[in-house]
């Protein structure tokens, strides 16, 4: 049994040794120490031997056992030790190695065009107001004075949404967001500066200008003795932070439901000056938008005093005015996501 305690040993030694991987050390100390193991038979044997013999051998026996479980456990932290380095090596960094840049993203021209007129309306002390995307037909039309037979309430113009409200009046997909200017007033606080920016809904078909769903903002000034000359002044401050301190513009006669007087805003082609370009068209003028004095009739529906209190209003298309300034010719690059083209602003 000595003999055997001493080969087991040896054996055990040698076997840690050639051991490759982990794997072979838990197969050897399986074979030695498991239940069915080589020196587990030993022990389990000790109980035949004599009084005077099972001490001394209990002994050696117990040394076997400690010295396999030793080295084991002391290859096993080798092996770990290694693997460590060995990973470590592999991942070293060159630090002396120029960095990889990684893509950041930026704003949409979307985004930033809706930003830079908010910032330079908030710098004129305009409030910017809300409303919901589902209007009824009363605010998103009879409100604006816009009367029953206008060609916008038509099904081909306008999205309905099935319902009533309380007075039997149906709902729409607002077409613009001039209601929330006839919510604004509604509240009676006077005065009022405001915008109001937000998607709208119109039934056109998908083109380079024209979409289902656009964005818009609208302006509303309502106090005592606004005039028309106040309206062009707040637009200039507009078209000369917006486009460039050069822009010139000019105003022509209008019709809107919701305005009196009514005009449209144009401003001078911003690449070429006036010159004329494939841009203007070679006229040297870009339509931006439509305004005018608030309709004495619409300032009564929301219980304003016309004879008291005047007020100016102006509407734009965001995406007119983002492909304006980003020279972008058709509607729907805005909407596809292409990488590529984003990249460009």
């Amino acid at each position: 049994m000595r003999e055997e305690l001493e080969q087991i040993k040896r054996e055990a030694a040698e076997g840690i040794r050639a051991a490759g991987g982990v794997k072979e050390l838990e197969e050897l100390r399986v074979a030695l120490l498991g239940k069915k193991g080589r020196l587990t038979g030993i022990l389990k044997g000790m109980g035949r031997l004599s009084a005077e013999e099972r001490p001394a051998l209990g002994q050696l026996a117990n040394e076997a056992r400690d010295f396999i479980e030793g080295g084991i456990s002391a290859a096993k932290a080798e092996l770990s030790r290694k693997a460590t380095l060995a990973r470590l090596a592999a991942e070293t960094i060159d630090v002396t190695l120029p960095g990889k840049a990684r893509a950041r993203g930026h704003y949409h021209p979307m985004t930033t065009a809706m930003e830079e007129l908010k910032r330079i309306f908030l710098g004129m002390r305009y409030e910017i107001a809300e409303g919901p995307d589902i209007e009824t037909e009363y605010y998103n039309f009879d409100a604006l004075n816009i009367p029953s037979d206008h060609p916008a309430r038509d099904e081909q113009d306008t999205f309905y949404v099935e319902g009533k409200d309380a007075d039997g009046g149906g709902f729409a997909l607002r077409t613009a967001t001039s209601p929330v200017q006839a919510r604004t007033m509604e509240r009676g606080r006077l005065p009022i500066r405001m915008i109001c920016p937000g998607q709208v809904f119109r039934a056109d078909e998908v083109d380079a200008t024209h979409s289902p769903v656009f964005h818009q903002m609208e302006g509303l000034v309502v106090d005592k003795g606004v005039t028309f000359g106040d309206l062009k002044g707040a637009l200039m401050v507009f078209a000369r932070e917006f486009l460039g301190e050069d822009t010139r513009a000019r105003f022509r006669p209008h019709y809107f439901p919701f305005t009196e007087p009514s005009a449209e805003m144009d401003v001078s082609c911003f690449k070429c000056g006036g010159a004329g370009c494939n841009v203007c068209k070679g006229e040297g003028w870009i339509e931006v938008l439509g305004c005018g004095m608030v309709h004495p009739r619409v300032l009564e529906m929301r219980g304003i005093d016309p004879a008291v209190y005047s007020g100016f209003a102006f509407g734009m298309g965001l995406e007119r005015i983002a492909m304006l300034r980003g020279a972008i010719s058709d509607m729907r690059l805005l909407f596809e996501n292409d990488v590529n083209f984003l990249n460009q602003f």
